[in-house]
């Protein structure tokens, strides 16, 4: 028998879904066939026209809140939340204000909380409950230098995640994917030009960095019926991991 995922008749909403790596993971749900909605503070041109695309700042509850209830009104259910918006710009940790660090865990971790309490609300009165996806980082699991906040709100969301993956069972599964470095249209603001995009990406044990689309494959699964049993887990997408460093010392000998 083929192994095949059709979402024609269900509703995924990706938060941060318009550009980077939630496109990306917008655009897999779309070719497995759901009704996609995305949102973002600012909402682009270039925008499917058969997306639904909500203005919305996810750092207040209450437009956290509405969005969702909106979402239902409007398709009749909400199957999928793929809580992906956050990201944080570098900045020393000593001297980060408090309103900056405020808004930082907000966007990385309360807005998924947010959105996460609306949808269960509504999956857990449906026949077939629901799933959600949180997207962490490896800066959750590692010092993160001048990402102090953002490494915090994300340990945060991966803890949270495991709790209500086993709280909101068995209608509504949750699991965390722990995404390493993308390459986005942005990742020159990061890596430098190609020459350093390729540098860095040679780093990785896979010896490159993911595709958005890559990070959205996973959501995909984890949404389906193909993952029935997990929730409450994370599956880390990185390539590989960090290589020790003192494999690349010349006291090393690997034959030892």
């Amino acid at each position: 028998m083929a192994v095949t995922i059709d979402y024609s008749g269900r509703v995924a909403l990706v938060t941060g879904g318009t550009k980077g790596v939630g496109r990306g993971i917008a655009q897999r749900f779309a070719d497995a066939g759901a009704t996609v909605v995305v949102c973002s503070r600012r909402i682009p041109d270039d925008v499917p026209a058969d997306w639904t695309a909500l203005p919305v700042d996810l750092r207040e509850p209450d437009q956290a809140s509405t969005m969702v209830d909106e979402i239902v009104s409007r398709f009749g259910r909400l199957d999928f939340l793929v809580n992906n918006a956050g990201g944080a710009p570098p900045t020393d940790s000593a001297t980060a204000s408090a309103s900056f660090q405020q808004k930082i865990v907000a966007v990385n971790l309360m807005a998924a909380i947010w959105c996460s309490q609306a949808a269960n609300r509504h999956m857990q009165n449906q026949s077939d409950g629901g799933a959600i996806v949180n997207i962490g980082s490896v800066s959750a699991e590692r010092p993160a230098p001048t990402v102090a906040a953002y490494g915090a709100a994300k340990a945060g969301l991966a803890n949270y995640t495991r709790t209500i993956g086993q709280e909101w069972l068995p209608k509504v599964r949750a699991n965390l994917v722990t995404v390493g470095m993308v390459r986005t249209e942005q990742a020159h603001l990061h890596y430098g030009d190609e020459e350093g995009v390729q540098r860095v990406g040679s780093q990785v044990p896979i010896g490159r960095l993911a595709w958005p689309a890559e990070i959205g494959d996973v959501c995909v699964y984890l949404c389906s019926p193909l993952a029935s049993y997990v929730s409450g887990a994370s599956i880390e997408v990185h390539g590989g991991g960090d290589r020790p460093p003192f494999l690349d010392t010349p006291y090393h000998d690997p034959a030892r």
